[in-house]
């Protein structure tokens, strides 16, 4: 069997991959990339968050639409079609893969399709498509394989009408009810979509209030909002069983209730691509979630074998793992890198409307003992919101009471993920730069959301 030498290999596509091969190779590194699917950009971008944003983005110009005063009356028997969606969806997944190949081929990344394994520590074997075997040696291999759904034994995946989050984007009706269970990041997400659809959307958590790591007021607002679009929510529960027919799906829950419709999508949990590669015969740890133990420069227990992204958990974002792929690159170049980047990333959640949160929440400064101070803007006073509509929302900026320190910044509504980004500019500045006198004192354009950072810093000042 024929064995290609690189300086480096990275095995998978998503952007922990792209984040790590695109930097060795632009510092001259002999680079290969692994990835099992014909097409690159891995899990994120044809199963994950672009074909969801794509369809949330959808429903949303839907939304415009049919409440818009233009269209009041001319638009009686529009009707959203979820499959016609996944067509548009597809138009940008291809888009994506065009732009990344190309950018592999600049760069000289050789890109491989087939599924890796390792032989030895420096030594993977790629199965190709056709059954043909290569084997590729490297002095450096990074693991950026992402993750996939997790699928409990005692459920029936196999039946038609019980999905996931891969296998809702083959659903090729629009559902008149669905059941999702789960009510992370991907079961909001899902929850909005279908809601926006005029779909019947029953919504279970397995804890207490939604996404528990949020700032309280901005979960409080998502909960609220989300049952005035229709849904239900069931908080505390935890399935017993999941039964399903030709004519729907019933969930069974441990306190009783069952929960009966056309469809469920289950949304509890993820589990790292580990299996098959050879992992545990190195010596290297993988969890019961499939995930790869690393240190805080990405290596796992044999040191020139790196992992990335959602292979490793938390925190699981397309954002995170890019940068966590660019630092294990550059640990691999120069032996150190800078974690500044990732220790204060933004969450975007796209719910409608959506969400964005950066550094600390009330529940974390309170138990902490931090004296700390609030400023508000909420988007129905603003003029940029009310001219475009979109007067849902607050813009929530906690700060130090002494320093003025900015502390954390938490955005619920139109555009909050963009609207984070300036917050995040200056919460990554050190000294008077990072306070809220920035702020105040800095001139905004008017009418524009960002107004609401002038705004929210002048509500906190008055304050204190």
């Amino acid at each position: 069997m024929k064995t290609a030498h690189y300086d480096a290999v990275v095995i998978g596509s998503g952007p922990g991959g792209e984040g790590a091969a695109l930097t060795l190779a632009q510092h001259g590194l002999s680079v290969a990339l692994v990835e099992r699917s014909p097409r690159v950009g891995g899990n994120c971008t044809h199963r994950g968050t672009i074909p969801s944003k794509v369809l949330r983005h959808a429903v949303q110009q839907f939304s415009e639409l049919r409440h818009s005063a233009l269209c009041q009356g001319a638009l009686p028997r529009l009707r959203p079609d979820y499959p016609t969606m996944l067509g548009q969806a597809q138009q940008v997944i291809a888009q994506q893969v065009r732009v990344r190949r190309q950018a592999y081929d600049r760069a000289g990344v050789v890109v491989i399709t087939g599924e890796a394994r390792f032989v030895d520590s420096h030594t993977l074997e790629v199965r190709e498509p056709e059954g043909l075997r290569k084997q590729l040696n490297a002095e450096r291999f990074v693991v950026a394989t992402g993750s996939r759904p997790y699928r409990p034994e005692d459920v029936d995946f196999a039946h038609p009408r019980i999905l996931d989050s891969d296998t809702v984007l083959d659903l090729r009706e629009t559902p008149r009810s669905i059941t999702i269970y789960g009510a992370g990041v991907i079961g909001c997400e899902y929850a909005s979509i279908f809601a926006g659809l005029d779909v019947t959307v029953n919504l279970v958590n397995t804890r207490e209030r939604l996404l528990s790591y949020l700032d309280d007021e901005i979960t409080d607002a998502l909960s609220y909002h989300l049952r005035t679009q229709g849904v239900v929510l069931f908080h505390n529960e935890s399935y017993e069983r999941v039964t399903a027919d030709g004519d729907g799906v019933a969930l069974e829950l441990r306190s009783g209730k069952v929960i009966k419709s056309d469809y469920f999508l289950w949304a509890n949990g993820r589990t790292g691509n580990t299996a098959g590669l050879g992992l545990e015969e190195l010596g290297i740890a993988v969890n019961h979630r499939g995930q790869v133990e690393v240190n805080e420069y990405f290596q796992t227990a044999q040191p020139h074998i790196y992992a990335v992204g959602d292979v490793v958990g938390f925190p699981a974002l397309a954002s995170a793992s890019y940068d966590q792929g660019r630092f294990a690159a550059q640990h691999i170049i120069n032996g150190v890198t800078d974690f500044r980047l990732v220790e204060d990333i933004p969450t975007g959640i796209y719910t409608n409307p959506e969400i964005s949160s950066l550094g600390r929440t009330e529940r974390e400064l309170t138990e902490q003992r931090v004296p700390y101070g609030i400023g508000r803007a909420t988007f129905e006073n603003l003029a940029r919101a009310q001219i475009t509509g979109y007067t849902v929302g607050v813009l929530k900026i906690l700060f130090h009471r002494e320093t003025l320190e900015i502390l954390g910044i938490h955005c619920f509504g139109h555009q909050a993920a963009e609207i984070i980004h300036i917050g995040q500019a200056i919460m990554a500045q050190s000294g008077e730069a990072n306070t809220l006198r920035y702020f105040a004192d800095t001139t905004f354009n008017y009418p524009t959301m960002a107004e609401a950072y002038r705004v929210a810093a002048l509500d906190g000042l008055a304050r204190i």
